[in-house]
């Protein structure tokens, strides 16, 4: 879904700081040319109120310092793609293991460079950010389960040339076709298809980051703070899926906001009822039992 967002709800005492980095975030992600690494440390200041402007800027500092320990332009997409395993999966030892799924840190670039462990989007994204720093051809793949990271002319819109997979997860391994068809069919059941391996987004990147911290936070009732947050954040992006809204308003309620969340039902209703008045009925009924329980 297109449009502005947030609502209009007032801003706690106390919560300044996590206005500014849901402002911050929203006017970065409708620059010409949204900066990556800048929404990954917005998303992760959101999560950490310890990230301050200072912190940031140390991130920065130490992603240009891993790409100035690269070989100057090594080669073609493979010499690339090893020299980058090299130093990052080699050297200094980025990676992933099944554990890091339980951790909200591995979804916080921030952690992901302190504790050199991540989840497969966010170490690819460090990965992405140390090699377009050195110079390297560098792009960002989707596979459905599975985020890994190209390199190649893809990554500047050329036609032709050698093109290379790698796996920052398995400390940058490289891929052949096989084992990309095989973390596909591992995680949907299907074939690979062409389309999967365009370059992402940096958007839709940020999107799937956040979708990760939504899915650690539902496993864990308890933590509907992150979850609010998480959403308010992806609401902020230029286009976002319509039913966020939907599954915002809820986690207001569950968290005893009754008056907010019955208002954004009611918001999220008019904009169902164009395509589904069914469904806008339905929404509007689960708002007025949100009003309800204030009695």
């Amino acid at each position: 879904m297109a449009g502005t967002w947030p609502p209009a709800r007032p801003v706690p005492p106390g919560a300044e700081r996590a206005e500014e980095v849901r402002r911050r975030f929203a006017e970065e992600a409708r620059t010409e040319r949204p900066d990556l690494a800048t929404l990954c440390l917005l998303v992760g200041a959101a999560a950490d109120g310890t990230l301050d402007d200072a912190g940031m800027d140390a991130v920065d500092v130490r992603l240009d310092e891993l790409a100035g320990q690269l070989p100057f332009r090594p080669g073609g997409a493979r010499a690339w793609a090893v020299s980058l395993a090299e130093l990052l999966g080699g050297r200094i030892g980025f990676a992933g293991t099944p554990a890091d799924y339980q951790r909200l840190e591995s979804s916080l670039l921030h952690e992901v460079l302190r504790r050199r462990r991540g989840l497969p989007i966010l170490l690819s994204v460090l990965w992405m950010e140390v090699a377009r720093r050195a110079g390297a051809p560098v792009y960002g793949v989707a596979l459905p389960g599975h985020f890994v990271v190209g390199f190649g002319p893809d990554a500047l819109g050329e036609p032709g040339g050698e093109r290379v997979l790698v796996d920052p997860f398995a400390g940058g391994q490289v891929l052949t076709g096989e084992d990309a068809e095989l973390l596909v069919a591992g995680a949907t059941g299907a074939a690979l298809e062409p389309s999967m391996l365009r370059p992402a987004d940096p958007l839709d990147i940020v999107l799937r980051v956040l979708n990760n911290v939504r899915a650690w936070a539902a496993a864990r009732p308890e933590r509907s703070d992150v979850a609010l947050w998480a959403l308010e954040l992806s609401l902020r992006l230029p286009a976002h899926p319509a039913g966020l809204r939907h599954e915002y308003a809820r986690t207001l309620v569950l968290r005893g906001e009754f008056l907010a969340g019955a208002a954004e039902l009611e918001a999220y209703a008019e904009v169902v009822k164009a395509v589904d008045e069914s469904a806008a009925s339905t929404v509007r009924a689960e708002a007025r039992a949100a009003r309800a329980r204030l009695n």
